[in-house]
């Protein structure tokens, strides 16, 4: 069990290490922090580069915390956070296959990272080198990292957006 959980941080964690790494410094043809912030403005994110960067730095630093299974829940409800903000700001309108833009990738990380959260880092973590991973792992844990995630995509896809550049409202 404990295999599959390093398998499963490292996989989902270095992916999510990689995108951040392509709105931080733009890396794997990313458009760095200023290509991130005009994509986000265009979404209607009132703060465009603040956004760019605390996306760009959750997917960094939480994928690598991750990968390296440290305070897992935390990096898991990070990760959780972008990705329900990528479903809902990009992907949604076009279903759910990736083949057609859709969600498919985007849910699949949000609910490997929160399946992470709830079972816990496992024997080949930090946390578990610390002796964290008992305090950090369970239903509760995996929850509270979810309600987490609801709550702060909430906040961000409701009074972190206006209206989309190049749209007005109805008069």
């Amino acid at each position: 069990m404990d295999e599959g959980l390093l398998i499963l941080r490292l996989v989902v964690g270095l992916t999510m290490a990689a995108h951040g790494s392509q709105k931080l410094f733009g890396w794997f043809g990313g458009g760095r922090i200023e290509g991130t912030a005009a994509y986000f403005g265009s979404l209607g994110y009132r703060a465009p580069a603040t956004f760019a960067l605390l996306a760009g730095l959750t997917e960094f630093l939480g994928g690598l915390a991750l990968a390296v299974g440290f305070l897992v829940p935390l990096a898991a409800m990070g990760i959780a956070v972008v990705m329900l903000n990528a479903i809902e700001s990009v992907k949604f309108p076009n279903g759910f296959w990736a083949g057609n833009g859709g969600y498919e990738l985007e849910f699949l990380l949000l609910a490997s990272s929160i399946g992470l959260a709830t079972a816990g880092p496992g024997r080949f973590s930090l946390d578990r080198a610390i002796g964290w991973d008992d305090e950090l792992s369970g239903y509760a844990i995996g929850g509270a990292a979810l309600a987490g995630a609801l709550v702060i995509g909430f906040i961000t896809m409701t009074w972190g957006r206006g209206q989309p550049e190049g749209t007005e409202l109805p008069t």
